[in-house]
């Protein structure tokens, strides 16, 4: 009953006189028959346009890099057929580090460039038969390619966070896949003809039709001391102009604290203290010091100024986040987005809303605008609800067979695989034990 690891499989296999005698194979080139394809030359990315502070071209930027979903049903597969590519590399020794001094000049030949070719052929990232040269526009292609999966800005040029992810070691990229494949496991979702996913590690929300991304936008998530919570849901409504009431937690932490300084900050930010039957009460009679929790409800009045901005997207869920627009949209031009208290602030959100909308054709986008015009809050049920998943996934595999890993932003791959061994190494106790299929029964 023993549990193994991927990356525990392929240190036996490195162990191998048989593999490891074979030459190295580089990834990229013809797969090895006994082993999933898994890591193939990725196509160019589509051309991007440029970017500005527009949602729309926002979102047209996004949608333009792949209309592959980052979370279907085959997704738990591909992970797994990615890790054993990778385990591959790492029992034939792994990709080489690039040093930091290292310089690379397109069309200017350099000491490193032969380095930089063998780990970008190595990841699948450069054609294998285009591996021979100088730093030349090959080379920043797929320097190119290697940016667009690991979620930098596909510029070409050797960047400080370049050289950092191009220096993560393969088996930390197999820990990933790892990581991503246990939480996979641990999720329970009805995917329908028409979902949402957020990927927080991404920053990126993708509404999803037929198998296909039809809409894919920037998302600000919760900070790494808020980090937002995993979950699966269905969206119930739309909410426009809505009005927001500020959790027990910012009350008590934030809204006080301003209070103590300013005590004409609630009138500024029109926002008014409600008791438990919701009547309004003197701010002037409320207990400010923060010492407890607050026996009263802050909510803010819809508005131009609201929090929420113009849109909320409803989801009941245990940990009361939903999606919604924001008045910091210059957040979503910033490459770091983990700025919000949990929940996800979405770029071009009444686009999303249009499209959760769709089948009430009254409801187009100009419907919308027009209502948030009024002023006043209007909420509109779905009329067939949507699932919606917000996954945990640094590392995942597209059908296009492109891999792509982000940064571990909460720190949760590494304490899930301790919690993971630990739980094995209880059960492989436990199978031992006189009495071990009772103990695991």
């Amino acid at each position: 009953m023993q549990k193994m690891t991927i990356l525990a499989v392929a240190s036996m296999l490195a162990a191998a006189p048989a593999l490891a005698d074979n030459p190295p194979a580089a990834v990229g080139t013809a797969p090895h028959p006994a082993r999933p394809a898994g890591l193939t030359p990725h196509p160019a990315p589509a051309k991007q346009a440029v970017p500005t502070s527009t949602p729309e071209s926002r979102s047209a930027a996004a949608l333009a890099l792949t209309r592959e979903p980052t979370y279907d049903e085959g997704t738990a597969q591909r992970i797994r057929e990615a890790a054993f590519s990778y385990s591959d590399i790492a029992v034939r020794g792994g990709w080489p580090a690039i040093p930091a001094e290292a310089k690379f000049v397109p069309g200017v030949a350099g000491q490193h460039d032969d380095l930089l070719r063998k780990r970008l052929l190595m990841s699948g990232d450069l054609d294998g038969n285009k591996a021979t040269g100088a730093h030349d526009e090959t080379v920043v292609e797929a320097l190119k390619r290697f940016q667009s999966r690991h979620g930098l800005a596909p510029t070409g040029a050797m960047t400080p966070r370049t050289l950092a992810a191009l220096n993560v070691s393969v088996h930390k990229r197999i820990r990933q896949l790892e990581a991503s494949l246990e939480r996979l496991g641990q999720t329970k979702f009805s995917f329908g003809s028409r979902y949402v996913v957020v990927n927080l590690p991404a920053t990126y929300a993708e509404a999803i039709e037929n198998d296909v991304v039809v809409r894919r936008y920037r998302v600000v998530v919760g900070k790494t001391e808020k980090p937002s919570p995993t979950l699966t849901a269905e969206i119930t409504s739309v909410v426009l102009n809505p009005t927001w009431t500020v959790p027990a937690s910012i009350a008590k932490a934030e809204i006080s604290a301003h209070m103590r300084k300013d005590p004409g900050y609630l009138s500024r930010m029109h926002m008014e203290v409600l008791d438990s039957h919701d009547r309004p009460l003197d701010p002037r009679s409320v207990d400010w010091s923060g010492t407890r929790t607050p026996n009263f409800t802050v909510r803010q009045q819809s508005g131009t100024f609201n929090a929420l901005g113009a849109v909320k997207i409803d989801m009941p869920n245990p940990y009361s986040v939903y999606m919604h627009d924001t008045q910091q949209r210059q957040l979503f031009n910033n490459d770091y987005r983990f700025d919000s208290h949990g929940c996800s602030r979405v770029d071009n959100v009444r686009d999303l809303a249009a499209w959760l909308l769709k089948d009430q054709p009254h409801w187009t986008r100009a419907a919308i605008d027009a209502e948030i015009a009024t002023g006043k809050r209007h909420e509109i049920p779905v009329s067939r609800k949507v699932p919606v998943a917000w996954i945990y996934l640094t590392a995942w595999m597209t059908r296009d067979q492109t891999v792509h890993f982000r940064n571990d932003v909460y720190a949760q791959d590494e304490h899930l695989l301790e919690a993971t061994a630990e739980e094995a190494a209880f059960l492989n106790k436990a199978v031992d034990h006189p009495l071990g299929a009772h103990l695991v029964q």
